[in-house]
């Protein structure tokens, strides 16, 4: 089963220096229908403005990815990071017991970026952030992971969090396929970050919400130059 949930239909906020649409529940934004998908709990469509930004805030229990589509967002927080992650870059957090943290576009032209929160297989962790660049290159007509949960990822080159959830990129040309296969019980929440897409015969229109559940294999084709997210979750 595939539920497509276009942009249009998504949660937003509009504020002078951010426009962002919610694809679960998150702030003044409530739908008990949409209250994630898996361990998926939050996925925001961000666009920061030069200069906007979220000044220090906390968090706790949730890894937090930070998947930059264009521009560069620059992370500061209470464990002494401070990095700038640009566009083709992913930044992970664990939260964990506790961790301060703030996002700025520091830039001068927009930012635009998925935040994505899964819930932890833990409590209490010790927090932590890293950041790592992928080449674009090698997602050419394929999905690569970028992010995975620790438990039996070790040999993989990718981020890590503390959930058995994969993070996957993958960037088509127009009519260019890609497949890819869901273990038995496991679900997924795919999003074509720029262009349409048909997955498995179904329609998606760029930067729709497809959360999937009882699929075995999924076959995405480019309907334009698309660039395609895909979450693998328990």
């Amino acid at each position: 089963m595939m539920m497509v949930s276009p942009l249009e239909d998504l949660g937003r906020m509009e504020l002078d220096w951010l426009s962002a649409r919610f694809h679960f529940s998150f702030a003044d934004y409530v739908d008990p229908a949409r209250m994630g998908h898996s361990q998926l709990r939050v996925l925001n469509d961000d666009l920061f403005r030069p200069g906007g930004g979220f000044p220090m805030h906390p968090h706790r229990d949730m890894e937090i990815i930070t998947y930059v589509r264009s521009g560069a967002v620059t992370h500061e927080d209470s464990l002494g990071n401070r990095g700038v992650v640009k566009a083709g870059e992913v930044q992970v957090m664990t939260a964990g017991s506790g961790v301060v943290h703030s996002e700025f576009n520091l830039g001068d032209e927009d930012l635009t970026l998925f935040q994505i929160w899964i819930h932890p297989d833990e409590k209490g962790l010790t927090p932590r952030w890293e950041t790592k660049p992928f080449s674009r290159n090698d997602r050419k007509g394929r999905l690569v992971p970028l992010v995975s949960g620790v438990n039996g990822k070790e040999g993989l080159n990718v981020l890590t969090i503390n959930q058995d959830v994969t993070l996957l990129s993958a960037d088509l040309a127009p009519g260019q396929k890609c497949d890819y296969k869901i273990d038995p019980g496991r679900r997924a929440y795919l999003i074509p970050a720029r262009g349409g897409i048909v997955v498995n015969g179904v329609e998606a229109p760029e930067r729709a919400g497809v959360a999937i559940t009882g699929e075995r294999a999924l076959s995405i084709e480019a309907v334009e130059d698309a660039e395609v997210v895909l979450l693998d979750l328990p």
